[in-house]
């Protein structure tokens, strides 16, 4: 329950996600990543260290230091936490399943050298790289023996997740937070990394199994085409988080707004009014629907969607649950009626920022500068527009456009811009190359785009 890739393989693929993360985050200054192994050892193993010089522009790569991660690596009885041992953050991730984030490394309780030897490490933050088990699984007869923890308790029991990587990546002093942006790109981009290696694990599978059934010519390209449609994910991961960086300025636009008219968030105060409706509907007890319902609206408070997405989420992740809760709860009209108003309010505060009386109210910018900042910020992308995404860099080289993160989100998104114009180009090249295998070496230029990637 691993991958099991060759190591050139690996490594590219890693160094492919720390070039993409260090470039996608201009406060990050490296990245390694570490694979674990099969159980019940779970090795720990450093595959390789990017360090990124913008003097130079270019990445060094390597491992040059001294470390117990380095192969052959370091085995779960030997990282876990364990009374009377330094606590680690690898044991953190790969346990638990969760990320760790050192925001303040002089108080971070899991660093080993702070622990040891009293020196602090940088800012950084650990993301543990989830696969399904159901996707690592060969056959019915496989059943892991996964370790257990010091408590004597099965790890990965209940989850239907393993962990075959750890990426950690190092920032800037005071630029890393829990839950902050930055944390939430390495997220995505951990899916991403799984979602590659286990590609290529299907590739390698694959390859093998034209070697077995190289008379079968149509049963091995399907195998090849479906191993190569997987390794292009990453095209959609780079217009996700491009989609992601525009609900961040979306996010700041309306805080601007807000302050300017000096309102509070519409979106919050409902969230909060629900959230205090449920609370009384509980009665200080732990109703499984209410609390599901209360951690869904605050996850909601947790996105930035534009207008017409947010409303679908509203109404199948929030809306949806209030009416099974009326259900259940044989809610009078009266009290539905009340709690439908709140989910407009709710549904309205998604176009606050694009509200022709409020932006008018804005003076600082001029007016067909304005007009182009909201309809950029409040267009439901479908797919890469690089016109588009130009426009919306050239106006955050506007001065005028007072936006904390302006400078570094045009730097992000220039840089994102960049990628996603290199991935179509790989995904029509794939295209291509996916039809001379299929059809053989048909002449001529590709006539149709077979794999699209959308926001």
């Amino acid at each position: 329950m691993s991958i099991r890739i060759e190591k050139k393989i690996l490594e590219k693929a890693c160094k492919g996600m720390i070039e993409t993360i260090l470039l996608c985050l201009p406060n990050a200054f490296k990245g390694t990543i570490y694979t674990i192994g099969e159980p019940p050892d779970l090795i720990a193993t450093r595959v390789t260290s990017g360090y990124i010089d913008e003097s130079l522009g270019k990445i060094s790569w390597g491992l040059p230091e001294k470390s117990e991660y380095n192969p052959p690596g370091k085995p779960w009885l030997a990282y876990r936490d364990e009374v009377g041992h330094p606590l680690e953050a690898m044991g953190w991730c790969v346990e638990r399943q969760k990320s760790w984030t050192a925001e303040d490394p002089l108080t971070d309780v899991r660093s080993v050298r702070l622990q040891v030897d009293g020196v602090w490490e940088d800012y950084n933050h650990m993301e543990p790289v989830l696969v399904r088990k159901t996707d690592l699984k060969q056959d019915m007869y496989t059943h892991p023996d996964y370790p257990r923890n010091t408590a004597h308790e099965i790890i990965w029991k209940d989850s239907e997740y393993v962990v075959v990587a750890v990426i950690k990546i190092h920032f800037n002093p005071q630029t890393i937070r829990i839950g902050s942006h930055e944390t939430r790109v390495i997220k995505r981009l951990s899916r991403a990394l799984g979602t590659e290696l286990l590609s290529y694990q299907f590739r390698q599978d694959s390859l093998e199994a034209m070697r077995q059934l190289a008379n079968d010519r149509l049963n091995t390209c399907n195998i090849l085409a479906d191993s190569l449609r997987n390794a292009i994910t990453k095209t959609g991961l780079i217009l996700s988080l491009i989609k992601q960086e525009v609900g961040f300025l979306r996010e700041q636009w309306e805080t601007i707004l807000l302050t300017a008219r000096n309102e509070k968030s519409i979106k919050v105060e409902a969230v909060r009014e629900l959230n205090g409706v449920l609370q009384d509907m509980g009665n200080g007890r732990k109703e499984p629907l209410i609390e599901d319902l209360i951690n869904v609206q605050n996850r909601f408070l947790e996105l930035s969607l534009p207008p017409d997405m947010g409303e679908n989420w509203v109404g199948m992740q929030i809306e949806e649950r209030w009416e099974q809760l009326f259900d259940e709860q044989n809610s009078p009209q009266e009290f539905r009626e009340r709690i439908q108003g709140i989910l407009g309010k709710l549904k309205k505060a998604l176009s606050y920022g694009r509200e022709p009386e409020i932006i008018n109210s804005y003076k600082r910018l001029p007016e067909n500068v304005k007009q182009d900042w909201v309809d950029l910020l409040y267009k439901n992308c479908g797919r890469f527009d690089g016109a588009v995404l130009a426009r919306l860099i050239e106006i955050l080289d506007n001065k005028d456009l007072d936006i904390p993160s302006r400078d570094k989100s045009r730097k992000t998104l220039t840089q994102l811009k960049a990628l996603a114009e290199t991935m179509n180009a790989l995904e029509r090249n794939t295209n291509f190359l996916l039809r001379q295998v299929l059809n053989g070496n048909e002449k001529g230029k590709p006539k149709n785009v077979v794999f699209q990637a959308s926001c």
